[in-house]
């Protein structure tokens, strides 16, 4: 072994670097194996037989046609797989006493959802499936289905009459019991008698997660494990699920999520299609494949958000706000989903956002109805929760007759006092709000567009313009364990690493974490590469197997980063100490007189110095280790944060609105984000814009509807109204750098942070523009035909 005098420097950082994304090749190619690509032997397909009906029992199955069609192998009923099929779990509830119907993946008599499945076609091909799947005969005796979460609450109609009730559960987090705050109805009190009051109820309309490729997964059952692949946000929780409700032990399952083609929570569930897959595979010895249809995407995997918001805010005549009374009403559909029931607590740390409140409550209710169940949508409570408290911060704003930056910058967090601990007992460790907002306001031209829209205001233009306001922060990363368990979630909120050091000097990493268009193979490179001194193109980013990466808790909740980043930053130090004893060695040196820069350990004072690439070949052979040091320089790590992370920033939006026919078109959207330090910038501007085209789809477009049979009449991209490049604008954006004190690389999180934002400062924008008209609130999504009978109401 020779050491190394005249080692090359390290080039520029790769931390900051706008790197293009290593994924991109395969993916823009389609030379990738999404689950849908997957072919094995004689594999079979399934078509699943859907009830129409939102509620009813099953009278009997017919499935004699369906067996003589053409290539059928078998049709499966609930009966068939009764003792193998396992069950959907909710792994959060939120009370003691939570009502939590049973989920079986396919039902045995009652339905509860238009969509669900009774039935399944095995065929040699899957068109063969679908046809043989129309042959089915199912007769249901339909029953009365409740589909109005108010109407819900008065148990007239129940969605499980065994059950007896449709309230699911109620929680509460009261800041005077908490400890962290004064009494809130004292606070609404004192206002009333010598302040403000405003009350004001929200609606949040039930979303789908239109992700790019639908579901699919593949069992194959013939092998020493039963293996998986599954386009899925959570293989390493899809396995524990499937262990741990069919009987099939752990080690003999391995789930792998190959490349997957969005997700925005709508993949982070364990679905009855996975469950349904296995058993069918396990019953027939034989590989069995499901790919649903776009229809059967947007009617059965589960939809997002859907709440009632009742706000109450306490201020002064001066616009300090002094309480926050929040009543929210939460639709679980027809079952409490994996972690459905807790989505919407999650908005309960976040109502107060950026504001200094002395007094809070929040109150949820819970609730099934008969329609598709709900779980997180990209944000997931916290989108909600910054939609209430911005739209109310604005009408503060109005009733003052104060601009709304202005009562926003009366009540927020100064950066001088952070870390600042809010009325709900959560530490925000760094901010900056005033630096962010200035930055956005400087970019929008904020005083101009003010001068416009008054220029059009006196002269009566039919097409007013409105601005819009968001300053906004969110928690990230889903965190410490402890937390969670006190909670009753049912996981922790840690993430697992590890470092492979090869003998030719090249690096596998090895994470937790599974990404579905977040560009970790890239940034986790780059994290790599900095901190161990080797090149990028050196880095190899192992993810989404369970046999690879044995330990793991996924990706969602703008955890991977700041939970996952940190672990893999932590295996990397490893690495770099379990190599200096041995640098130590080679080099005739102390380990204390070593330094370790750019990928090589330097003795103090001297050029005298060995590259981590030559310790990793010495290591391998072993030839010559101190005594006592394994040959091997691979390291892990296991990472539980001491606290969540929050990202904030300030969205400005301005909207041009034609009060003669109701038409909204964007005309600028500025927005200023602090993520703390930023990976990679070119990923950060995708995922910014990204998240900004979803929110504006809530304000504007999106929204699923049913009929009152409980149909689901948005079941097509007919109905279901996805924008296109041709909807949006585009997108001015930057970002202000308060890092994170609570890890190691000072980051905060990204990936939901422009769907939090910008919803509310579109419809702030849009209200904004008709509010002379005698307008404070337009229910989303703010289409054309809304917003011209809110005009003509408000004429009226």
């Amino acid at each position: 072994m020779t050491t190394v005098d005249d080692a090359p420097a390290t080039s520029t950082p790769e931390i900051g670097n706008a790197r293009k994304r290593k994924e991109d090749q395969r993916l823009l190619t389609g030379r990738t194996k999404w689950t849908d690509n997957i072919q094995l032997a004689g594999m079979l397909h399934l078509a699943m037989v859907r009830s129409p009906l939102a509620h009813a029992k099953i009278r009997s199955i017919d499935t004699s046609a369906a067996r003589e069609a053409s290539g059928v192998i078998d049709v499966v009923t609930g009966a068939d797989i009764a003792q193998t099929q396992g069950v959907n779990i909710n792994a959060w509830p939120i009370s003691p006493d939570q009502k939590t119907p049973d989920h079986l993946p396919m039902v045995l008599e009652h339905v509860a959802c238009a969509g669900e499945i009774v039935a399944a076609v095995v065929a040699r091909s899957a068109a063969e499936a679908r046809d043989a799947a129309e042959l089915v005969d199912v007769d249901y005796e339909e029953l009365p289905a409740v589909l109005d979460m108010k109407e819900a609450l008065k148990d007239e109609v129940l969605a499980h009459p065994d059950l007896g009730t449709n309230k699911s559960a109620f929680w509460q987090l009261d800041s005077a019991t908490e400890g962290s705050g004064g009494n809130v109805d004292e606070a609404i009190a004192e206002a009333q008698a010598n302040g403000i009051v405003i009350e004001r109820e929200f609606r949040q309309q039930r979303l789908i997660p239109a992700f790019m490729e639908p579901r699919s997964t593949v069992c194959d059952p013939t092998g020493e494990q039963l293996t998986i692949w599954s386009a899925t946000q959570v293989p390493h929780i899809l396995r524990f699920a499937l262990a741990a409700t069919t009987g099939i032990p752990e080690s003999k399952l391995r789930v792998i999520a190959p490349d997957v083609g969005g997700g925005f929570g709508g993949k982070l569930q364990t679905t009855p299609e996975e469950f349904i897959t296995v058993a069918v595979a396990r019953r027939l010895g034989k590989p069995v494949k499901y790919t649903e249809t776009r229809s059967e995407s947007l009617l059965s995997a589960h939809h997002g958000r859907d709440q009632w918001q009742k706000l109450t805010l306490a201020a002064t005549k001066e616009g300090i706000v002094t309480g926050l009374k929040v009543d929210l009403l939460a639709d679980l559909g027809a079952y409490v989903a994996i972690v459905g029931g807790g989505v919407p607590v999650l908005g309960a740390w976040m109502f107060n956002a950026i504001y200094k409140f002395k007094a809070y409550q929040f109150n949820c209710q819970t609730v099934l109805t008969n329609k598709t169940w709900v779980d997180a949508y990209r944000g997931a409570g916290r989108p909600e929760a910054t939609f209430g408290i911005e739209r109310i911060m604005d009408e503060l704003a109005a009733e003052l007759n104060m601009d709304p930056l202005e009562v926003r910058e009366k009540n927020w967090i100064k950066h001088e006092e952070f870390p600042f601990t809010t009325v709900v007992g959560m530490e925000y460790d760094s901010g900056n709000y005033e630096a962010a907002t200035a930055r956005a306001k400087e970019l929008f031209g904020y005083d101009e567009l003010r001068a416009e829209q008054q220029r059009r205001r006196e002269s009566n233009d039919p097409v007013q313009l409105g601005i819009g306001v968001s300053t906004f922060t969110e928690m990230c990363g889903l965190a410490p364990s402890r937390v969670l368990g006190s909670l009753s979630y049912g996981a922790g909120g840690w993430e697992h690493a590890s470092i492979r050091m090869l003998a030719t000097g090249k690096v596998e990493v090895v994470t937790g974490t599974s990404p579905h268009g977040q560009g970790h193979e890239t940034a986790w490179s780059q994290i790599v590469a900095d901190r161990l001194g080797v090149a990028f193109e050196d880095v190899e980013v192992l993810h989404g197997d369970t046999q690879i990466a044995h330990k793991g808790l996924d990706t969602y909740g703008s955890r991977s980063l700041v939970v996952g980043g940190e672990a893999i930053v932590r295996a990397a130090d490893k690495v770099i100490e379990k190599a200096r004893p041995i640098a130590a060695h080679i080099l005739e040196a102390n380990t204390d007189d070593l330094e370790f820069a750019a990928g090589k350990f330097t003795v103090k004072g001297t050029d005298k110095g060995v590259t981590l690439a030559e310790l990793a070949l010495a290591s391998f052979a072993a030839h010559n280790l101190p005594d006592g040091v394994e040959p091997g320089l691979d390291a892990e790590s296991t990472y539980d944060p001491i606290n969540f992370s929050f990202p904030h920033g300030t969205h400005l939006c301005a909207v041009e609105v034609d009060t003669e026919t109701g038409a909204t078109k964007l005309h600028k959207y500025v927005c200023v984000d602090d993520i703390g330090v930023v990976i990679n910038p070119l990923i950060v501007e995708g995922q910014i814009h990204g998240g900004l085209v979803q929110g504006i789809a809530q304000a504007l477009w999106e929204g699923a509807e049913y009929d009152e049979f409980g149909t689901l009449v948005t079941g097509s991209f007919v109905d279901y109204t996805l924008p296109t490049a041709a909807d949006t604008i585009n997108f001015v954006t930057d970002n202000t750098v308060s890092p994170s004190t609570t890890n190691t690389l000072g980051t905060k999180g990204v990936g939901e942070a422009g769907t939090i934002a910008s919803t509310p400062a579109v419809v702030n924008a849009v209200v904004d523009a008709v509010r002379p008209l005698g307008i404070n609130d337009i229910e989303m999504p703010c289409t054309p035909q809304r917003v011209w009978r809110e005009i003509q109401g408000g004429a009226r």
